[in-house]
């Protein structure tokens, strides 16, 4: 006997149907499973053969082939567990009301019967929004939250594998899940830190207001201890809310990467990552045999931060320029070539030297010009030139350590990046793929960044006698376009272009 099943699974980011179609011939005992399985599914025969004997059905002692279609892409994951099962039962006869063709099925089956959770189940809920003929999803308990927020087919939960086959004998055994997503995204959306937490460094913190506000990439350098990463981890906090389609593309990527926490249905808040200066190439950037997203992807819409910066290997570094530049990350292999988004600002830190204490008047340096020149040169130029903004992170002082006074809460400074925001998708409005200052070309900054003599006199001095690097010009013009913003003014001013000029500390030739 033959029966159909409808599942799914993701290739990248987005998902597609399977169809698993189990067959049951009079031959000698036998379980293949056909249709380029990986590893995770060709082992699902002896998950499913101890959960239908476990759940009181009958395994047959007969050959069983299962296919997964289309046969021409690669299957992975344990989410066939539970369509398999249920495909096998329906051609031994053992459903009495067989519509296991009537429902979209996943979950993994543990040798008792019972249903765990799966990654990816939300661009898999998401691809049925317009499907004729199919009643709902029938997934494990865990993930039905993460299934509803797609808002397309409804959502039957299931614990175990003999509660799934009674559902599709009779749909009253289970009630349809249901989540009210905008309600579920403003539950969601909260920080546990704030900017008021750090005392002192009102110069960084202006710094970070100015790469919000203008969705710039910067770095900070200064001594160990001086509070930049604490400064990094309270950057998402003053970045724009993330509306509720930004929440459900950022979801998509953690979920395909079974990175969505057990009690989480919805990424809410932007995300901050922040890898070990020894991770590998796959894990920063996506890969593996079938490819995953890395780090880069799972920083959409969010904050990638890399602390040490100089600590990384310098070739894994330059692989983060092409998705700085494109948003984008493509990973081919010779079976597939599969495209992530990487939308993510870059916030660096590093020391000024191999000791961490160049320039620190509290502590004595002994590095030298040529190691500090070393050390500073792990970090490429073509790199570094897709960095708006570095600044200069001094020690915080016992005085203002000792302060009880708090400094400025997120929720204020965020209300203002929020206005620069709107002013620069209003001056984008007809510009494709342009959302922020940040995402100028040279084309753009003639066009939207013009100053007047006396504040070209000033740029030009600083380029001539602070040893300004001229790519910098570009830089210093974006960052005073974001200034201006802020300050709600039309026109670059004087003391914007001196500010933006403050934030080139790597420029300057402090090395020598």
């Amino acid at each position: 006997m033959l029966a159909r099943v409808i599942s799914s699974a993701t290739l990248g980011v987005d998902a597609y149907t399977v169809e698993v179609e189990a067959d049951i011939q009079q031959q000698l005992p036998a379980f293949v499973t056909v249709g380029l399985p990986e590893g995770a599914v060709r082992e699902s025969k002896e998950r499913v053969t101890a959960a239908i004997k476990n759940s009181d059905f009958i395994f047959p002692s007969k050959r069983v082939t299962i296919n997964l279609a289309p046969a021409d892409i690669r299957k992975e994951g344990s989410a066939f567990d539970l369509p398999i099962a249920v495909g096998i039962l329906a051609a031994t006869g053992q459903i009495l009301r067989d519509r296991s063709d009537e429902f979209v099925i996943l979950g993994e089956l543990s040798l008792d019967g019972a249903l765990r959770p799966v990654p990816g189940v939300l661009p898999m809920a998401m691809l049925y929004k317009n499907s004729d003929g199919l009643k709902g999803l029938i997934v494990p308990k865990e993930n039905a939250k993460e299934a509803a927020m797609a808002g397309t087919l409804p959502v039957f939960p299931v614990h175990s594998l003999k509660e799934a086959v009674h559902f599709l004998e009779d749909e009253s055994t289970i009630r349809r899940f249901e989540v009210d997503a905008d309600s579920a995204f403003k539950a969601a959306h909260k920080y546990s830190i704030d900017f008021a937490d750090v005392k002192g460094q009102e110069s960084a913190k202006r710094a970070l207001e100015v790469a919000a506000a203008g969705g710039h990439n910067i770095v900070m350098i200064g001594p160990p201890g001086s509070g930049k990463t604490m400064l990094a981890r309270r950057m998402p906090t003053i970045l724009p809310n993330m509306s509720l389609e930004e929440a459900l593309e950022t979801t998509k990527i953690h979920s395909v990467a079974g990175r969505l926490p057990a009690d989480t249905a919805l990424v809410a808040t932007r995300p901050f990552r922040s890898p070990h200066h020894t991770i590998s190439y796959a894990g920063l950037i996506g890969g593996g045999a079938i490819p995953k997203p890395g780090e880069v992807s799972l920083a959409h819409h969010g904050v990638l931060f890399l602390d040490e910066l100089p600590e990384f290997k310098k070739d894994i570094l330059e692989m983060l320029r092409q998705p700085m530049e494109d948003n984008a990350v493509t990973i081919s292999r010779a079976a597939t070539s599969l495209t992530y988004p990487a939308g993510f600002m870059l916030i660096a830190a590093m020391n000024p030297c191999p000791c961490g204490y160049y320039g620190d008047p509290a502590h004595e340096c002994h590095c030298s010009t040529s190691e500090i020149q070393r050390y500073m040169s792990r970090i490429s130029g073509p790199l570094m030139d897709r960095i708006d903004i570095h600044i200069t992170v001094p020690s915080v002082k016992f005085k203002e350590l000792s302060s009880e006074m708090c400094g400025e809460r997120s929720a204020l400074i965020r209300e203002r990046v929020n206005r620069a925001r709107e002013t620069q998708l209003e001056r984008f409005a007809d510009e494709s793929n342009m959302f922020c200052n940040a995402h100028m070309e040279s084309r753009d900054i003639r066009r939207y960044c013009q100053i007047d003599d006396q504040s070209q006199s000033l740029l030009a001095a600083a380029i001539n006698r602070q040893g300004l690097s001229a790519r910098a010009y570009d830089r210093i013009l974006k960052v005073a376009r974001t200034i201006a913003d802020l300050a709600d003014s039309p026109k670059i001013e004087l003391g914007y272009i001196a500010e933006a000029i403050h934030y080139r500390t790597l420029d300057r030739k402090l090395w020598l």
